[in-house]
């Protein structure tokens, strides 16, 4: 769940071609047309993103939280009041992400730097306030930060790393690494090396398959969980490249479906692609009225609104309003599976 620069600029007509040749299987004209009309895009009630990431579905509070990395903030989108509360907290510019803490309410972890820090926040407030910091890595990699990261069902944190993007192309270096965190031991545990940008994962209903994109690998990838919640059995479901070639975007923030087709958020690509994570089909394209599309988090009082994060950070071009708001997708005709607060015991 990021945004990154995409590299070299496509024209409107040979990105239509990609994205049309990713969707294999189509169902003939008629009946596309009209499974493509079945859901609806409506722009909600909040500031403008320069960098939205991060959404998380709190079921007991039915709010959204999510984050703007470089605008320093942290949001919670009320869905009974149709309103989005925002709060800073000072010393801390740069916010990759922001999830609940299981057992107080007030308490939420966030992404600054290389850290996981602790905030108080009362959900209304314009001020957050920082209490401490839980754990930190690559304390020497100054050109590093924290990007996407979610909990799994037993309230474990997972999240990785990625080299800043003003210290170059996000494809010359992979010095990120992939994490989880052991409360118990208080200590990260490393899953992957070698990272790109680390960004969208999620996990099937039953927690014994997990999802995770690399944005630099132009892939979504499938690996098996074990009880220790490590990861093993790299499957590849979907290559986003056409014919050997980089696609004008790059897969960015993902969730998951109570029936475990994926949603992939394409930063650059107006479009969240469902994805049947057994094949690696796209079912369908979510088309959005801007660029930058971030991540995405199911949501709602039955979990079947697909609320989506955007950007309005100008990478390579100028980005328009909407570019940044958050939307809700509706009519989908799907739920999507519940999100879980960290366990910090």
């Amino acid at each position: 769940m990021h945004s990154v620069p995409v590299g070299g600029s496509v024209d409107r007509s040979k990105r239509l071609k990609r994205h049309h040749s990713l969707q294999r299987a189509k169902p003939p004209p008629d009946k596309q047309k009209k499974k493509m009309a079945s859901y609806k895009v409506e722009q909600l009630p909040s500031p403008l993103s320069v960098l939205g990431e991060g959404p998380h579905w709190d079921v007991e509070r039915q709010s959204l939280y999510y984050n703007d990395i470089y605008g320093g903030s942290i949001h919670r989108y009320d869905y009974a009041e149709n309103k989005t509360y925002n709060a800073t907290i000072d010393g801390f510019p740069v916010i990759s992400f922001i999830i609940p803490v299981k057992g107080n309410d007030r308490h939420f972890i966030i992404g600054t730097d290389r850290k996981v820090t602790l905030v108080d926040w009362d959900g209304r407030s314009e001020k957050a306030t920082f209490v401490r910091t839980v754990g930190e890595v690559e304390p020497t990699m100054e050109d590093n930060r924290f990007n996407d990261a979610k909990v799994d069902s037993k309230g474990r944190f997972y999240g990785g790393t990625m080299r800043l993007e003003a210290k170059g192309d996000i494809f010359e270096m992979r010095l990120g690494t992939f994490y989880r965190y052991d409360a118990k031991q208080g200590k990260f545990v490393t899953l992957k090396e070698k990272i790109g940008v680390s960004n969208g994962l999620c996990w099937n209903e039953a927690g014994n398959l997990f999802y995770y994109i690399d944005s630099c690998d132009l892939d979504v990838k499938e690996y098996q969980v074990d009880a220790n919640g490590d990861i093993s059995g790299e499957r590849v479901v979907i290559d986003f490249r056409v014919n050997g070639e980089r696609p004008p975007f790059v897969p960015d923030g993902m969730t998951i479906d109570a029936n475990g087709s994926l949603y992939v958020a394409t930063f650059g690509g107006s479009t969240v692609y469902k994805v049947n994570s057994k094949t690696g089909k796209v079912e369908l394209e979510i088309k959005l009225p801007c660029e930058q599309v971030t991540s995405a988090a199911f949501g709602g009082p039955n979990l079947d609104i697909l609320y989506v994060t955007t950007a309005a950070k100008e990478f390579k071009s100028p980005q328009p309003a909407p570019a940044g708001a958050l939307f809700a997708v509706t009519g989908l005709g799907v739920k999507g599976t519940p999100m879980y607060p960290v366990d910090l015991s």
